[in-house]
């Protein structure tokens, strides 16, 4: 059995690496550690998905979950067939309304856990206030840089970085322009909007 100590990290580190070992030893037993419910609830939820048999031990010092390989359930078909690239198109530097600085480490959660995931997509526009996750020093240039590393098209709006004075600080990807962004948006198979 292989213990994964997830004590102490946030949402999403004790999911990432759950599936990294599981992806890594498909038939080993797997002991996760973590400290608080929600990490617990949420390892559970990949560990049923991938067909993992789960027991869970509470105690006052941590909560254990034990994770045994079964049979990997067969995956549901969802919808006809999409056909053409799939787009993330982000017009903000931030996750969500509200608090400006929770958005901000939502956006960089997403952005981390977007390179753990089974697909990845096609192409990334940034636009508005996006456009900053691709400038020098922010805190998502590693992740995309492994994002383009793997094929995706990352693209920044030219007008946007203009309008920031920012287009001599773009780190990563390229210009884009609205023409483009538009044509990319009207053939895209699927369009997830940040």
């Amino acid at each position: 059995m292989k213990t994964i100590d997830c004590r102490g990290q946030q949402c999403p580190q004790p999911v990432i690496q759950t599936r990294k070992a599981m992806l890594a030893e498909p038939g080993t037993t797997l002991q996760i550690l973590v400290d608080d419910q929600v990490c617990c609830d949420n390892v559970s939820r990949l560990a049923a998905t991938l067909g993992y048999a789960i027991k869970v031990e509470d105690s006052e010092e941590m909560i254990r979950l034990e994770l045994t390989p079964g049979e990997t359930p067969a995956k549901v078909a969802v919808g006809g067939g999409v056909s053409g690239p799939t787009i993330i198109f982000i017009g903000s530097d931030q996750m969500g309304h509200g608090d400006s600085k929770l958005g901000q480490i939502l956006m960089k959660n997403f952005i981390f856990t977007l390179i753990e995931s089974d697909t990845i997509p096609d192409a990334i526009y940034c636009v508005n206030n996006g456009v900053k996750l691709t400038l020098g020093g922010s805190d998502v240039i590693e992740p995309l840089a492994e994002l383009a590393n793997r094929g995706v098209d990352i693209a920044s709006c030219g007008l946007c970085l203009e309008f920031f004075g920012a287009k001599e600080s773009l780190a990563i990807g390229r210009i884009s322009n609205m023409l483009e962004i538009i044509n990319a948006l009207q053939g895209a198979g699927k369009i997830i909007r940040i």
